[in-house]
């Protein structure tokens, strides 16, 4: 059971007050202020928005309804709401000004399910009000339907001068803009992709270069001249955008398989077995890779070709020895001459040192400059 309120929010809220430095509080009084804080929360979630009739507007604050209350173009469509909803009660029999200022007054309501509903009427009228436009051809895809390729009247991409043929089409652009067709040796569709260019330039608006990073274009004239200005007359042939035009390009004669009649698209059979052992792998290509364990070895760079080196012999250096012998040379004069050889390292040494003591004195290594001037 103690288990239990400890869990509850009850001992979770008196705990809170106790850290605050207050009384607890009962559970009576705790349920009242739950329930105080959900009605708080309930009236604060609740929709606030104002609708106009008259704009078919809504507003989320009351700030934002008045100041368009203030604007001309309400007042305006106020005129235009109220003159229309007081034709039908002049036809009836008048409408007095009392009724004039109601009218007023309700245009603007809470955004409830009410205003909700107008809204979506206002939505109906303005999409039939669209639906009407795209009858009288008004509207912008007629323009899609309409657009005329200007590779199909062998017009230039990025100016409108005419050619005769494709080829002399394609010869003015590389010319004048400098434009070329990458890898052209392996484009299987010059016509297609040129009209898809031409495409992307005269009715999207796009850069070629820049692919839909850069700015955004308005006309056909702006992103022309941004082309010709920024010498971006060229298709940007590398990475991500590869994909794009990846059906106007066949790469399959550079394979090094490549055979003629084969299909690209198929699927490679898998090898049927690999060899190798417990350190090394043989893959069917015939590289092998070796286990990590033996990395020190795989780093060496040990050259082949380099010649082997003899073992010294040591016959020369006993007939050497054996003369001095014969000459009177005995093991005691060998080390008298090995002492004489340390001893004289030994005072080089004590010579070097003594030599760096004098050149520090006399440097003096002082750690502050101070400027030698006669006072």
């Amino acid at each position: 059971m103690q288990r239990e309120h400890y869990k509850t929010h009850w001992h979770r809220y008196n705990l809170k007050r106790k850290l605050a430095e207050l009384p607890p509080v009962t559970i009576e009084e705790f349920e009242k202020r739950l329930i105080q804080q959900k009605a708080e929360d309930a009236a604060s979630q609740e929709d606030q928005s104002l609708y106009c009739k008259a704009c078919r507007k809504v507003f989320k604050s009351k700030n934002a309804h008045d100041n368009h209350l203030d604007s001309r173009k309400h007042k305006d469509n106020l005129q235009q709401y109220l003159a229309q909803s007081s034709a039908p009660t002049e036809e009836a029999g008048g409408s007095s000004a009392q009724e004039k200022m109601d009218a007023e007054v309700e245009v603007s309501v809470k955004s409830t399910r009410a205003a909700a509903r107008a809204a979506a009427a206002a939505a109906a009228e303005a999409e039939g009000d669209e639906e009407e436009m795209i009858e009288d051809g008004d509207s912008d895809e007629w323009e899609d339907v309409d657009f005329e390729n200007p590779i199909e009247r062998n017009d230039c991409i990025f100016c409108p001068h005419h050619s005769e043929d494709l080829l002399e089409n394609i010869k003015h652009m590389s010319v004048v803009h400098s434009f070329f067709i990458p890898d052209a040796e392996f484009c299987i569709d010059v016509e297609g992709l040129l009209a898809y260019l031409a495409e992307k330039v005269c009715r999207d608006f796009i850069c070629l270069w820049c692919n839909e990073r850069g700015r955004t274009f308005y006309s056909m004239e702006a992103v022309r001249n941004h082309m010709i200005e920024k010498v971006h007359c060229k298709m940007l042939h590398e990475g991500a955008a590869l994909a794009e035009y990846v059906d106007f390009y066949d790469y399959s004669s550079s394979y090094p398989d490549h055979e003629d009649g084969m299909d690209v698209d198929a699927e490679l059979d898998a090898p049927s077995a690999l060899d190798g052992d417990e350190y090394q792998l043989v893959l069917p290509s015939g590289n092998v890779i070796g286990h990590r364990s033996l990395m020190r070895y795989y780093k060496q760079r040990i050259n082949p070709n380099r010649a082997i080196v003899v073992k010294k012999s040591t016959q020369k250096l006993h007939k050497v020895l054996a003369q001095y012998r014969s000459l009177g040379w005995t093991s005691t004069q060998q080390e008298a001459a090995a002492r004489n050889a340390r001893d004289m390292h030994v005072m080089k040494r004590q010579h070097a040192k003594m030599m760096q003591q004098v050149g520090v004195k006399a440097n003096k290594l002082q750690k502050h400059f101070r400027a030698q001037v006669n006072f």
